[in-house]
């Protein structure tokens, strides 16, 4: 019990019933990660988001004084878990706004949007030619008149079927070849990889094993890790499923999340968790199709260029720190196993190109998955998150920013923001008689408030009159107004069946509006470097979980997208996983990819001499330029 000095203490969390066993003065969140635990922690322990709260029904604690707790909450022995020392045995109880719920997790269900997709390697502009494929050969055995080497009777097979002009095989399967070939009447099924211009034969099976190879194409998101199982034999996707990002543990953004790390060594941990995630997707799709780990020959990944980095376990430190720049962009494709990806022992790992440290192989995945770099005119696509990812652009030319939208879309840095699980309200509109209407995800009693519900909130006290364009309420005398320790607050649910009231305050509302301004700003630096017009869009496309459910008509409301005539603005689904999808099943596509990333021009917002004049232009509603925003302008008009 005292191996290192300390005493040790079992710390118990309820109501899931697991505990760890820590030494005395462990802090309470470490010892919640170490036990498996997910609590709420956006400033990744930092103690200035307040998120962390947990109940300590039994034993000793230390804890920093904080503002973040009411007076009633610190006499129910409530604390903040990142400010609190353990000092002897304890139990705690963990509240139910940190469980983690997958109900809105977007596994590409609107994928009917751009079903085209998958087909366009089938007849389109990319060609049919997975970069891991099976190949069935038929070879003349030896004789005294042909005494070519079974090495070379093999390639010379292989090389009748596809072009092949470098080839590769391993030591081992060169060490086996001859017995099988011979026992196999000289007919086996040779399974292929593109590594760069070299094709490698990767696997040999005797007889014809063509039917069974698959490949899983991941999106490796910050908050959402999704994996789609497709056959290989038909370009079909077989299944999907999707999980949280288990390092969430460690920081709602990767900033915290390379902070954390860097601070505790645990970048190896950060590589665990992740490997961890795919991995459990991986064998929860294989079992439900009941396919063999082995006929999995393929996996690739499309993500930020920090979760690529975590995944490989590449140094992503400087992408935090000036002059923000990655380990690599361009990654050569390595055996899963050396990842520690379970399958095919000899299977290969791929993932797509990023283009510079806030603009990642996801981005270039969705303009891939959107065609923009084909089309005329100029098509604005935005993945808005954590980071506001944006590019404009055409077949001639993309340009491309990040902005760093803050977590308040997603549902975290607001005082009762939640993700989009089951009780979130995702839809509020306030009445003509000044009563609210909500609608929450599941139709559950609202227990709290994600992005797309945050947005129309905004939207809808901005049009009704209750707060004006700088975001400030205008009168305490306006039904709904309620008065909490830190200022007026909207409600818009009161305390019920034993949950808390949900409002939002006047702190929640300036987090929301520098979120959209950080979008907008991007945007509009974007067009002004390429003198483009809102009139000159011919599309706007929104991607990911966030733009899935949000209400167009809001976004444009409050100032955060171009107003555009609303058919304009489309959403395009999980594009990551759309455009790993058509690398997969296309060596061109992943050429064509790489030429996207390598060609795409990156503005650094942070340097750019008018980014913090357009992004403090935007900090209103919807902008200080009411002549950007005709539309929103008319529409308030007839509200007065």
């Amino acid at each position: 019990m005292e191996n290192d000095g300390k005493k040790k203490c079992i710390v118990r969390f309820e109501p899931s019933g697991l505990g760890i066993t820590v030494p005395v003065g462990t802090v309470l969140l470490d010892a919640a990660h170490k036990a498996g635990i997910y609590l709420n922690s956006i400033c990744g322990g930092d103690g200035y988001c307040g998120k962390c709260k947990v109940t300590v029904d039994k034993g000793q604690f230390q804890s920093r004084p904080t503002t973040l707790l009411t007076p009633d909450e610190i006499r129910q022995n409530v604390v903040l878990a990142c400010q609190t020392k353990v000092l002897s045995d304890m139990r705690l109880t963990v509240p139910k706004s940190h469980a983690l719920e997958t109900s809105q997790i977007l596994m590409d269900t609107d994928a009917h949007r751009f079903s085209e997709l998958a087909g366009d390697v089938r007849a389109g502009i990319f060609k049919f030619d997975p970069l891991v494929r099976k190949v069935f050969v038929e070879m003349s055995p030896p004789t005294v008149h042909d005494h070519t080497a079974d090495h070379e009777r093999l390639y010379l097979a292989i090389r009748r079927q596809i072009d092949a002009p470098i080839m590769q095989t391993g030591f081992r399967i060169l060490q086996r070849l001859s017995g099988l070939l011979q026992n196999s009447n000289y007919e086996a099924t040779v399974t292929i990889g593109r590594r760069g211009r070299t094709t490698e034969v990767i696997e040999i099976e005797p007889g014809d094993r063509r039917k069974r190879n698959f490949a899983v194409a991941v999106d490796l998101g910050t908050t959402t890790v999704v994996a789609h199982l497709v056959d290989l034999t038909d370009a079909a996707t077989a299944d999907k499923e999707a999980t949280y990002n288990s390092q969430i543990n460690f920081g709602e953004d990767y900033i915290r999340r390379i902070i954390y790390a860097e601070e505790n060594d645990a970048f190896d941990e950060m590589q665990n968790r992740i490997v961890q995630d795919v991995n459990s997707l991986i064998v929860t799709l294989a079992a439900r199709q009941k396919v063999d780990l082995q006929e999995i020959t393929t996996v690739i990944c499309a993500g930020n260029t920090a979760m690529i980095h975590f995944l490989l376990n590449l140094d992503p430190t400087r992408i935090r720190r000036e002059p923000y720049v990655a380990s690599a962009g361009f990654v050569p494709p390595i055996r899963a196993a050396e990842a520690g990806i379970q399958i095919n022992k000899r299977g290969l790992l791929y993932c797509l190109p990023s283009v510079a440290a806030y603009v990642g192989s996801d981005i270039v995945a969705g303009v891939l998955a959107t065609r923009i770099f084909t089309k005329n005119g100029v098509y604005l696509f935005a993945d808005i998150g954590t980071n506001g990812e944006v590019v404009l652009g055409n077949r001639d030319w993309l340009v491309c920013a990040s902005s760093s939208a803050g977590p308040a879309f997603e549902g975290s840095g607001v005082k009762h923001g939640m993700r989009a699980g089951a009780g979130a309200i995702e839809r509020m509109t306030i009445l003509e008689d000044g009563s609210v209407e909500l609608k929450t995800v599941a139709d559950m009693p609202a227990v709290g408030i994600c992005g797309s519900g945050l947005l129309d909130t905004l939207a809808e006290l901005f049009t009704n009159g209750i707060i004006d364009r700088t975001g400030r309420f205008r009168d305490n005398t306006q039904p709904g107004l309620t008065q909490a320790e830190e200022g007026w607050q909207f409600q818009l649910a009161p305390e019920h069946d034993g949950h808390h009231e949900i409002a939002i305050t006047q702190a929640d509302i300036d987090n929301l509006v520098r979120s959209k301004a950080g979008v907008f700003a991007a945007i509009k630096v974007l067009m002004e470097s390429t003198q483009t017009k809102p009139a000159d869009l011919e599309a706007v496309y929104l991607a990911g979980g966030f733009g899935n459910f949000l209400n167009v008509r809001q976004a444009v409301t409050i100032g955060m997208l171009p107003d555009v005539p609303m058919e304009k603005i489309q959403f395009v689904g999980n594009t990551s996983i759309a455009g790993a999808k058509t690398v997969l099943l296309s060596r061109n596509a992943l050429e064509t990819a790489e030429r996207i990333a390598e060609g795409m021009t990156y503005l650094d917002l942070m340097s750019h001499p008018g980014y913090m004049d357009e992004f403090t232009r935007a900090n209103f509603l919807p902008h200080t330029d009411l002549s950007l925003f005709p539309s929103v302008t008319e529409s308030l008009m007839h509200r007065a």
